[in-house]
């Protein structure tokens, strides 16, 4: 696995947010609903990239709540896939909704999406539901699997 830089997203990070997301997804986000999100208190996002490059190639955007978080989306662009960033993501993710209260951590995913589904049972995530039909991909539906990954308490060290 390469180094990563990782840093918080503002939203004037919004247009960059959008267009990771846009090749990511059938039903991408526009610039303006990462722009909204991120002027809330409870929503954060996470962008990376190598260590080499200047420019965002892969996001996490979070919502934490008390003692839950959720991932909202996660995505990473093609030419950064399989060299660990997603997990540096994640793994950044967990511990800033950590630090904010959160005990677990909850996302969905469609039951089609093997690396993802993957990486999540890799990181601790277990499968607690299923919603059928969940996802619209071209011709069909895909069910989004229900995710749920308990978070360590914070040490004192770590705050």
């Amino acid at each position: 696995m390469s180094a990563h830089r990782l840093w918080l997203a503002t939203p004037l990070d919004a247009a960059t947010m959008a267009e990771l997301h846009r090749p990511a997804f059938d039903d991408a986000w526009p610039e303006e609903a990462f722009a909204s999100l991120l002027t809330r208190e409870e929503v954060f996002a996470i962008l990376g990239a190598t260590a080499s490059d200047r420019v965002a190639q892969g996001l996490v955007l979070m919502r934490a709540v008390a003692e839950e978080a959720e991932v909202l989306t996660i995505c990473v662009a093609n030419e950064a896939r399989r060299d660990g960033l997603g997990q540096s993501l994640l793994i950044e993710a967990c511990k800033i909704a950590r630090a904010r209260g959160a005990d677990h951590l909850f996302l969905e995913v469609a039951d089609t999406n093997l690396p993802a589904t993957r990486l999540y049972h890799k990181l601790g995530f277990k499968t607690v539901g299923r919603r059928a039909a969940y996802y619209r991909q071209a011709d069909n539906a895909a069910d989004a699997l229900v995710m749920r990954r308990e978070l360590e308490p914070v040490r004192p060290e770590e705050t």
